[in-house]
């Protein structure tokens, strides 16, 4: 890429991101609109418009975004939204401390060398350079005294983000300690998840072995046990009857606007069989799959327990204890570990047992590796092919439309990377369900696993293989003539990527976040949905209601970011300033979305942190082993901080129900109901 298309496609993304930016503002102060811009103070029973005023200034959300504190992002969106603004801050001053030194010093004195004159045969094709490579390492002549700036700045590098980062750590670890010492009630803290339970003896019920179990072990504090059951057949029923209640919800709403009775057939999908009224055959259905499913929920908690459960405690202390204890002498028994939150339990992986648990762990490790190293050849393909000059030789009937100056400038700039991202929003789902078959008991741990496969995958096919890609391309030739070519040729045409690299990051954050923020694709499926398909309330809520932040992608995209500005910062030193543009839009734009717009679907307490610290490490290509120091303090709760006093009396009965899965709970509850797979309370413990 020629320095001027850079420059151009430079201008273009930040015209974008102006237009976009003044499309929210404009978009969002419409009435209609504020379900998409302002979802989660909409939820929380606030103001959308912070006064209440739709005549503010059009950018006072830049003044909110900075104006909030770190207490107002835990309040509103969770400890784990405040940390991941925690790596963004960290992120960006190391960039920062990076780019005071990195900038004045490298840039003058790789412009003042000559290197890429004298040594013209390896830069860009047939001896020619653009004006970028001038200000990068490599326009240093070999063997040159300037090099030792290049080799002290790596130091300087290295020596920031381990500061930074050790100072990060203990913020995050107090940022948890101080959330998990909080006074209020969460669930969870009393609670442990008990897997690989042995097989009962005769005559006696898994309820009865959990129950006496425990309750051996911890007399005084042991409250109950919900063991978990087969749910299939009754999770499909209870699927079956919600269905039924939307389907009668959304027929009396028609029936309202319309004043007509709305009919339907009962065959399959409605499209065949008899013509009945719709309101009359809901109701009826209602009331068949009601009875069915109550009659299901009790021979599923008498017949189907299986071999895991939840056991619940009076205190936290004991249940942190619990979770950090060996109960059992073999490892594949009576595994005990911290419940998650009611709202992120996977049920089906709960009773994975643990040697098929670690089979499933490396066959998924595997799926992913050949996933790795499959996937780099379309990657490193698509690298090759997407310049123009390549376009020209594989399609020469496309060469009078890609050399029209105004088309050629557009796909230089953007082709490439636009390619690359469009073939990368075809993973995440994938590597989701992979971290889901390894039998993970959470939500946010398979998020987690995820995230650390699309970072490696990143990382290798997107860093590495772009590289690679692009450089087999122009070389082939003369590595088929010499071989043992192949490294040099490859360590010479480093630095010619970092424009590619450039480009990516500056796309990224101009175009990505501006779209972000201005949410145009969710606001135009909300109202085609609305308009077309919404009958009832709840029709309307599920069309606007925004979701989390999706770290499965951000996280890992954040990170691909990182290691390309961190691995080039000291070979084209121009580069740090795009990778700061980057962290800082990205704080201020997702700031404003994590106060107004997307609403937690679990919290973890920070658990990332620990992943994203090792992945900075990686970044530099530096293992961090004193890590596994510090791991335990985010995978466990410190007894210290259990032991801190709550706010009032936990009711226990609450905390406990709060565990049972949707599918068994009955419109009519009966404290009998659960005598089978729910124990009952324990007569040593306390009650409340």
């Amino acid at each position: 890429m020629e320095f001027s298309s850079f420059l151009t496609s430079l201008g273009t993304s930040f015209v974008i991101f102006i237009v976009l930016m003044l499309l929210f503002a404009w978009l969002s102060r419409k009435p209609g609109n504020t379900v998409v811009y302002y979802p989660n103070r909409i939820l929380k029973g606030l103001e959308p418009w912070e006064g209440g005023s739709r005549t503010r200034n059009p950018f006072a959300w830049i003044r909110e975004a900075f104006s909030s504190t770190e207490q107002d992002v835990i309040n509103i969106s969770g400890v784990d939204t405040a940390v991941y603004f925690v790596f963004l801050s960290t992120v960006l001053g190391i960039l920062v401390l990076s780019g005071i030194v990195l900038l004045p010093v490298l840039l003058p004195t790789a412009a003042t060398d000559d290197g890429l004159t004298k040594n013209g045969n390896t830069t860009t094709s047939k001896g020619t350079f653009n004006d970028l490579d001038k200000l990068s390492m490599a326009n240093i002549e070999e063997k040159s005294p300037k090099l030792w700036a290049f080799l002290i700045a790596v130091y300087w590098v290295s020596v920031v983000t381990y500061v930074l980062t050790w100072k990060a750590y203990k913020h995050v670890s107090a940022l948890r300690a101080n959330a998990l010492m909080s006074p209020e009630v969460r669930p969870e803290q009393f609670a442990v998840l008990v897997r690989d339970l042995p097989n009962v003896t005769p005559g006696q019920t898994r309820k009865d072995q959990v129950d006496s179990y425990f309750r051996s072990i911890y007399p005084d504090t042991f409250y109950r046990s919900l063991v978990v059951t087969n749910n299939k057949k009754v999770d499909k029923i209870w699927g079956e009857l919600e269905g039924y209640k939307k389907k009668l919800a959304r027929a009396e709403a028609t029936c309202e606007g319309s004043k007509t009775r709305p009919t339907t057939k009962t065959g399959f999908l409605g499209l065949c069989g008899k013509q009945v009224d719709s309101i009359e055959y809901y109701n009826e259905m209602i009331k068949e799959l009601t009875q069915k499913l109550e009659a299901e929920q009790k021979v599923t908690l008498r017949e189907k327990q299986l071999g895991s459960a939840l056991v619940f405690f009076t205190n936290r202390v004991t249940a942190a204890l619990a979770a950090q204890s060996l109960h059992a002498q073999m490892v594949d028994r009576w595994t005990v570990t911290e419940a998650p939150e009611p709202r992120e339990l996977i049920w089906s992986n709960l009773t994975i047992k643990f040697f098929e648990r670690i089979v499933r762990q490396y066959i998924v490790y595997i799926v992913v590796f050949l996933t790795i190293v499959f996937y780099i050849i379309p990657i490193g393909f698509i690298s090759a092919i997407t310049t123009l000059e390549n376009l020209r030789k594989l399609l020469p009937f496309l060469k009078p439309i890609i050399d029209r100056v105004e088309i050629k400038t557009v796909l230089e700039a953007y082709l490439p990377q636009l390619a690359l991202i469009v073939f990368l929003a075809l993973l995440p789902m994938f590597l989701l369900f992979l971290s889901k078959m390894e039998g993970i008991p959470s939500g946010s741990h398979v998020v987690r696993a995820a995230s650390g496969k699309y970072f490696y995958f990143s990382v290798l096919n997107v860093f590495i293989g772009v590289t690679i890609g692009g450089t087999l391309f122009r070389t082939m030739k003369s590595i088929e003539e010499n071989p043992n070519s192949l490294v040099p040729l490859l360590a010479k045409s480093l630095p010619v990527n970092a424009t590619f690299f450039l480009t990516f990051v500056a796309l990224k954050f101009f175009v990505g976040y501006g779209l972000e923020l201005s949410r145009i694709v969710p606001l135009i499926i909300y109202h085609l949905k609305r308009k077309y398909l919404c009958k009832t309330e709840a029709e309307i809520r599920e069309a606007w209601f925004p979701g989390d932040i999706s770290y499965a992608t951000r996280v890992p995209t954040d990170m691909l970011v990182i290691t390309i500005v961190l691995c080039y910062s000291v070979i084209a030193p121009v580069i740090i300033p795009f990778g700061m543009l980057y962290f800082a839009l990205g704080w201020l734009v997702l700031r404003n979305q994590a106060l107004k717009v997307y609403v937690p679907a679990y919290e973890s307490y920070g658990r990332m942190w620990p992943h994203m610290h090792n992945r900075i490490m990686g970044a530099l290509l530096l293992y961090q082993v004193t890590i596994k120091k510090f791991y335990n303090a985010f995978c466990h709760t410190a007894l210290e901080v259990a032991s801190q006093e709550l706010k009032q009396t936990p009711n226990m009965e609450q905390i406990f129900r709060s565990y049972i899965p949707p599918s068994l709970i009955s419109e009519k509850q009966e404290d009998g109901q659960f005598e089978d797979a729910l124990s009952r309370v324990s007569r040593t413990g306390s009650s409340v």
